[in-house]
């Protein structure tokens, strides 16, 4: 990839610079911003606006919609501007809307600003993305994305308890205006990120789903399916096999990740992307499988343990190969590439998982989605050396 003078990646195989550290700060603002939200926003729905169920989810579903949506468009404005004006300009939009939820007094108001978070949630998403393909040396991309990743599962697994804590303290106001100080901060930290856009993009509109990422691409949204059918319906299958809920699996899920993300942080860069994407598969597969077959608690957390090593691998390797395919110029567009198909994987993994489990229940769904995992290996050996494709460099 072409960098300005003075503003490309930082020189040598040096990972821990300035820029970096900004951009995992920023992002762990952000997201601990957003997990905050997860409880916050149906409750209030619920309890002040007297929403019920569908209107509930429809509340809860705007922010995500919205996001899927505006990814390409996120990722032209990104490619036009550089990374950090947009994810600055986001992560203060955010503040605005969450000082605005003070006043959301009615179901269609809080579904507009449901939706403005949405649109926030696409630009900084897609200007991280951006921002780690300026700063990482291309040969440590998968280690980059490994320690910058876990911005986001830190702010799912402290955002919630921070937000009930906000709101025992002082009422939604409080957990309101508490949240938008995260938004301010994670654009404060956020203006050390790069300014400059990587060197000219190439003319015309880049295709959101390029001939040389649609195999590999198909194949990541299937591993996204799994861990997420696991994740909306572990508690049921746990269950099953005797536990009384799925706490101590989930928490196991939510450990193995981010230890792995942070011991083998430097594995995804050691092997050729398409051989780790396809470990990353199979270890998602065996998972899902371990667990429909399971009869116990040992056997279930074995199962939660594999499911979780393929996810430690799944999304770097698949960044790296996905990087590697699509054009050099536009690390907006590659942005926005990968955050549709982790929505989509996300989006759908519930789906699946049920329509699956429909009449034929978990046990048989889990061993037939963890099946269909392990052959999508075959997809991804197919497209191994898709022709015409123009690496990022």
């Amino acid at each position: 990839m072409a960098a300005a003078p003075g503003d490309g990646p930082p020189s040598g195989a040096r990972l821990l610079t300035g820029p970096f550290l900004a951009l995992v700060l920023a992002e762990l603002a952000y997201f601990v911003g957003i997990g905050a939200l997860i409880p916050l926003v149906p409750v209030y729905a619920a309890d002040r606006l007297g929403a019920g169920p569908l209107v509930v989810g429809l509340t809860v579903a705007t922010f995500s919609l919205t996001a899927l949506v505006l990814r390409p468009a996120a990722g032209r404005v990104v490619d036009r501007w550089g990374p950090r004006r947009p994810f600055v300009g986001a992560s203060l939009l955010l503040a605005v809307v969450l000082v605005a939820h003070t006043q959301a007094g009615s179901v269609p108001v809080l579904l507009l600003l449901r939706a403005l978070t949405g649109v926030a949630e696409a630009v900084v998403f897609v200007a991280g993305m951006a921002a780690l393909l300026h700063v990482a040396p291309p040969r440590r991309r998968g280690e980059a994305l490994s320690y910058s990743s876990l911005s986001l599962f830190v702010g799912i697994a402290l955002g919630p308890a921070l937000g009930e804590r906000l709101v025992d303290l002082g009422g939604y106001r409080t957990a309101w205006l508490g949240v938008a100080a995260l938004g301010v901060l994670a654009a404060a930290v956020g203006t050390a990120l790069p300014g400059a856009r990587p060197g000219e993009p190439p003319d015309g509109a880049a295709p959101l789903f390029p001939r040389a990422v649609r195999l590999p691409g198909l194949a990541f949204v299937v591993g996204v399916v799994g861990s997420a059918g696991f994740l909306a319906f572990a508690a049921l299958r746990a269950r099953e096999v005797g536990l009384d809920g799925a706490a101590w699996p989930l928490a196991l899920y939510g450990g193995v990740v981010v230890a792995g993300r942070l011991l083998l942080a430097r594995l995804t860069d050691r092997y050729a992307a398409t051989r780790l994407s396809a470990a990353a598969l199979v270890l998602s597969g065996a998972g899902l499988v371990l667990l429909g077959l399971a009869g116990g608690a040992g056997a279930f957390g074995a199962g939660t343990v594999v499911l979780a090593l393929g996810a430690v691998l799944l999304t770097p390797a698949f960044f790296r190969l996905l990087t590697e395919r699509l054009p050099a110029g536009r690390p907006g567009a590659v942005g926005a590439t990968f955050g549709v198909l982790v929505d989509v994987g996300l989006g759908a993994g519930p789906l699946v998982l049920g329509l699956l489990a429909q009449g034929r229940g978990l046990t048989s769904a889990f061993v037939a989605l963890g099946t269909a995992t392990v052959g999508v290996v075959l997809l991804l050996r197919a497209g191994a050396r898709p022709a015409g494709a123009t690496p990022l460099r």
